[in-house]
């Protein structure tokens, strides 16, 4: 695994150059709003080539160059997300991921099996995804439809 701190050096340095260029090309910055919609994007892009190499897109090649690539970029943009919030992330994440890890293990023992729902014509209870954790999704307002 790379060094952490090399990577967000590398990251911060990037975001430095970027300032230069905005700021001669928009006058400002980009803030956290931006480089946020920047990594939707990233996302997205990332997205398209996933599922090009499951097979489930033909209008987008699907080079192990690309998904890298994209990986970069939502890297970079955590890594800057990271340190605009004031987050470390090499601290945070072991325990986030520990606390992940307990929190699967329990599903697991206490789930009942998942019935295929063709006897009861009941399609089967979705699949929680990797980043479902139980918690009500703050995009969301209490009382309004999502």
């Amino acid at each position: 695994m790379p060094d952490p701190e090399r990577l967000r050096a590398a990251a911060l340095a990037v975001r430095d150059t970027y300032d230069q260029v905005n700021d001669q090309r928009l006058g400002r910055r980009w803030d956290l709003t931006d480089y946020t919609l920047g990594f939707v994007g990233d996302v997205g892009d990332l997205a398209k080539l996933v599922m090009a190499h499951e097979g489930h897109r033909t209008d987008v090649a699907a080079d192990r160059e690309a998904l890298a690539h994209e990986l970069s970029d939502c890297m970079f943009s955590l890594l800057v997300i990271a340190e605009a919030t004031g987050i470390d992330l090499e601290a945070r994440f072991p325990s986030d991921m520990a606390t992940l890890a307990a929190r699967i293990r329990t599903q697991r023992t206490t789930t009942e099996p998942v019935s295929s729902g063709a006897t009861s014509g009941e399609p089967p209870p979705a699949t929680p995804s990797p980043t479902d954790h139980g918690l009500p999704d703050p995009r969301i307002t209490p009382g309004t439809a999502g």
